[in-house]
């Protein structure tokens, strides 16, 4: 995954996975998969999936850039500890999820836990059609 700064100021982790590259094929069954592997971690909690182009499409002015099909962020809490009022900022989770015509483009907020981020990485990469973890 590649690591950046977002407008200069949030660490976020992004990666393009080309379509054929990928076990899954649609952004539903993406985000059936991160579900799964949410609920299946052992004290993350499932929110929600948010559907970003649908929101877009409903606001009075909303645009879309014209190469993107879809875009979903599945919304969970890994949240196990809540030792300072600030974490809220930084919670719950969210993987975003864009789909565009060749592949599709996930991404997530560096977590303030480096071992949470690491987790998020691992679940990205074993999408991939060459892990025989997924397939």
């Amino acid at each position: 995954m590649e690591k950046c700064q977002f407008q200069e100021k949030f660490p976020i982790l992004v990666r393009e996975l080309q379509k054929n590259e990928i076990a899954v094929k649609t952004m539903d069954d993406l985000c059936r998969y991160f579900n799964d592997k949410i609920e299946k971690h052992p004290f993350a909690k499932y929110i929600q999936t948010f559907d970003h182009c649908a929101h877009t499409e409903g606001v009075d002015g909303g645009v879309i850039e014209e190469t993107i099909i879809g875009a979903k962020v599945i919304l969970f809490c890994f949240g196990k500890k809540f030792l300072d009022p600030r974490v809220l900022s930084v919670r719950p989770r969210g993987i975003g999820i864009c789909e565009m015509e060749s592949h599709f483009v996930i991404s997530f907020l560096e977590a303030p836990n480096p071992a949470l981020t690491e987790i998020m990485i691992q679940w990205v990469h074993d999408l991939k059609i060459d892990n025989p973890k997924i397939g």
